[in-house]
């Protein structure tokens, strides 16, 4: 006799470039009186793709049965359980904004770069991104504020890019020369 496993519920989660996903729970119904039991501890399931996205289906397997009457039951794995992959944080790194006094509010954008999952192809885009100080006067520790900057790839829409945000910044004095004097 079929037994279907019902109740079990697959683990939505973060990207990881991997297919793997959480399953747990679940329960039978043998016919009255009958000794069988579901042991779960091997259950996995699996999305097709890893790819982030809603509702994705999930494929499970590993659910077993044991007992005195297990024999006469042949077990269906859960089906029709979805999860979710969201999207994977990723920050920017490697902004050296300090510069010496220019009289401009503009911060620099170069040496910024993002570090995905090793293998997936994620490139940060800087042609839109701008920084810019909260004033013009040389300072320490001063508020540096940027937008703009995007990510493209293969792999970038697996991945939520985070804006610089908190970053403070020098800014040095302009060495002045004298000329003319006789």
């Amino acid at each position: 006799l079929a037994l279907n496993v019902t109740g079990a519920s697959a683990t939505s989660r973060v990207y990881d470039q991997g297919l793997n996903v959480v399953v747990s729970g679940g329960s039978i119904a043998p016919i009255t009186g009958d000794t069988v039991t579901l042991d779960a501890t091997a259950a996995a399931g699996t999305f097709a793709t890893k790819a982030v996205g809603t509702g994705k289906s999930v494929t499970v397997t590993g659910y077993t049965i044991s007992g005195a009457d297990a024999s006469n039951y042949s077990l269906v794995q859960p089906t029709g359980l979805t999860a979710d992959i969201s999207a994977l944080s990723l920050s920017i790194s490697g902004l050296s904004p300090s510069k010496v006094y220019d009289g401009g509010l503009v911060a620099s954008v170069s040496g910024a770069s993002v570090s995905p999952i090793s293998g997936d192809t994620v490139t940060l885009d800087v042609s839109g991104a701008s920084g810019a100080y909260a004033d013009k006067a040389v300072g320490t520790g001063k508020p540096v504020t940027y937008s703009g900057f995007a990510i493209t790839g293969a792999d970038a829409s697996n991945y939520s890019l985070v804006q610089p945000a908190g970053l403070t910044a020098n800014i040095t004095a302009l060495a002045l020369n004298v000329t003319g004097a006789s």
